[in-house]
């Protein structure tokens, strides 16, 4: 166990995509990997996560994850943030493979691990189960633990806000990303203790004003790969006071937001790539995810996040 809990830091934080080669392999695009990381710390993120869900985390080798980790650390001190909190993604099988996984993030250079309860027997996995699951990586795991709740990726497994109040107790847990989209159970974590004990994220960006407003303390959103800006300016109004304009550029994130979460990985990856301008060679998925490929399903994404690119490109210019 960390011998010191580390409080998660507020903010914006990005669930950076992983992107690969063409070839037999898909073996990692580490060219446009650490350009794309440059990218997102260049824009002033709060933080950087790697080998989520967004990043694929599912299809990533343990060698990988610690690789990824270890050449963002890299990126951020090139770009001057030494310091940049770094998280690494954490899914497997077994309690054993997750603790694996926390122990190269460790040892590359990440400051926490976001953990997703193992998944494949679910209909085993009950309400106590989960809570033993966290309270055992917790246990042993050098890196402070962020539950991820997320249960339409784990086949509807939740953790509800009284496994969470239990779980908060744990002097190794110190938060939980919240990609249900449950306002109400933001509300209720986040008046568990202080976000320094225990912090409230929520992981969908059209929901920053309101997890704000509810005690959390930030997003963990895929959306942030490509508008950083937007969404720490939201994050920026929201907490000078600004409240009306705050309000105001979170309705324009809502469009953006469905657009890229009904695209599927594929889709937001795809759309990323398109208007960063990285190799039409790096935008597919890991196999077996299919490409994105539909030009109906292309056009549709770029129709929802084109009014919000020039506000990005504004911001971003202005630095």
């Amino acid at each position: 166990m960390a011998a010191n809990l580390k409080a998660y830091p507020p903010g914006i934080h990005a669930p950076s995509v992983t992107f690969f080669l063409q070839g037999e392999q898909q073996e990692i695009d580490w060219e446009t990997q650490e350009k794309h990381l440059a990218y997102l710390v260049k824009a002033g993120v709060h933080g950087i996560v790697v080998a989520g869900s967004s990043g694929e985390s599912c299809a990533l080798t343990l060698a990988e994850k610690g690789e990824l980790v270890k050449r963002t650390r890299e990126v951020a001190k090139a770009n001057g943030n030494p310091n940049l909190p770094i998280t690494v993604g954490c899914l497997g099988g077994s309690t054993n493979s997750i603790l694996e996984q926390t122990v190269t993030g460790h040892k590359n250079g990440a400051d926490f691990a976001l953990v997703l309860v193992p998944s494949t027997f679910h209909w085993s996995m009950t309400k106590k189960a989960i809570v033993d699951f966290f309270q055992d990586v917790g246990d042993r795991s050098p890196l402070p633990i962020i539950i991820y709740n997320f249960p339409n990726l784990l086949s509807g497994l939740d953790v509800d806000s009284d496994m969470m109040e239990t779980l908060s107790a744990h002097p190794n847990i110190c938060g939980v990303k919240l990609t249900c989209g449950n306002i109400s159970k933001m509300t209720r974590v986040a008046a568990l203790h202080s976000p320094s004990q225990f912090a409230a994220v929520s992981g969908q960006s059209d929901l920053i004003v309101s997890a704000l407003a509810g005690g959390g303390v930030g997003t963990i959103s895929g959306v942030v790969n490509l508008f950083p800006k937007v969404l720490i300016e939201i994050y920026n109004l929201y907490n000078a006071g600004k409240l009306s304009e705050a309000i105001a550029l979170q309705k324009k994130v809502s469009g953006p937001e469905h657009g890229i979460g009904t695209s599927d990985v594929s889709g937001m990856k795809w759309i990323i790539a398109q208007e960063r301008g990285y190799p039409e060679s790096s935008r597919d998925c890991r196999r077996p995810f299919p490409k994105f490929d539909d030009p109906a399903k292309k056009e549709r994404v770029q129709k929802y996040v084109a009014p919000l690119l020039a506000v990005e490109e504004e911001l971003y210019s202005k630095k």
